[in-house]
């Protein structure tokens, strides 16, 4: 099932259960973002059946994704530039605060524009052959998709301000380290691990996932007697909810599981 009818495809979804992956298929051009690329990525999130609980994100091939295609920049004029840059915010506003959590599976190659890509996703996974880096100070031009929101939320604006200016390239243990990847992985186990993820999470109540998806980085950007009003209203949204009440019970009753290690 592709998410397109233009002639080329670029990114693809199949879907597998309660699982979709979706897939940059532009191995050749390390999986370069393009605009039809980003538009492709837009229309798969977006076109998600209700059947689907979880979405993997990954690339084909022995790069994850290399960033912006900069031949796309060539001819580019200001108003261009800024129509170009809300494209890529709708396409990955429809992973970060869509309908379903995203694991990003990550090998190779995750630079630039792809490391903007993949900080959109809920759970980052890296296989062992991973790098991360932004390499736009060295590009003369400057991050376009989102990433100096996203990125210098989860890593801080003085380690992104040190990789644009300096290049600094961090492998996939560093990269861990400061949370660009929550986990590392061998290389080329990385969709195994992701699929193990994604059955977990499909397993919970959905509103409890938009609730987590949508409602933490809200709280986040809050003062915290908002975030705390913020909190409440989503906890008796979500326990208010008929599965939840049964999810309770279960564990009341001792018919579900408790928290180990």
């Amino acid at each position: 099932m592709t998410t397109s009818t233009q002639t080329e495809t670029l990114v693809t979804l199949d879907i597998e259960d309660s699982i979709a992956t979706i897939t940059l298929t532009r191995p050749a051009k390390r999986n370069a973002l393009s605009l039809r690329v980003v538009e492709q990525l837009r229309a798969a999130f977006e076109s998600l059946p209700d059947t689907v609980r979880v979405a993997i994100l990954a690339g084909e091939g022995p790069h994850f994704c290399a960033g912006l295609d900069l031949s796309e920049l060539t001819e580019m004029d200001v108003g261009a530039g800024v129509q170009h840059s809300f494209k890529w915010y709708e396409a990955f506003s429809k992973i970060q605060f869509g309908r379903v959590p995203v694991v990003c599976v990550m090998q190779g190659a995750v630079v630039g524009g792809g490391l903007e890509l993949a900080s959109a996703a809920h759970v980052r996974v890296a296989e062992e052959n991973a790098y991360f880096g932004l390499p736009e100070g060295q590009r003369g031009i400057f991050l376009g998709g989102g990433g100096s929101v996203r990125i210098t939320k989860l890593i801080g604006f003085s380690r992104v301000t040190e990789m644009m200016l300096t290049g600094h390239v961090l492998d996939a243990n560093e990269g861990k380290a400061i949370n660009l990847a929550h986990y590392v992985t061998p290389s080329g186990q990385g969709m195994q691990k992701a699929r193990e993820l994604a059955a977990r999470i499909a397993t919970n109540a959905p509103l409890s996932n938009f609730a987590i998806m949508n409602a933490l980085p809200l709280i986040a950007e809050q003062p915290m007697s908002h975030g705390l009003l913020t909190e409440a209203l989503m906890a008796s949204i979500s326990q208010s909810a008929p599965e939840a009440k049964e999810r309770v019970n279960a564990f009341l009753e001792k018919r579900a599981g408790k928290v180990s290690l």
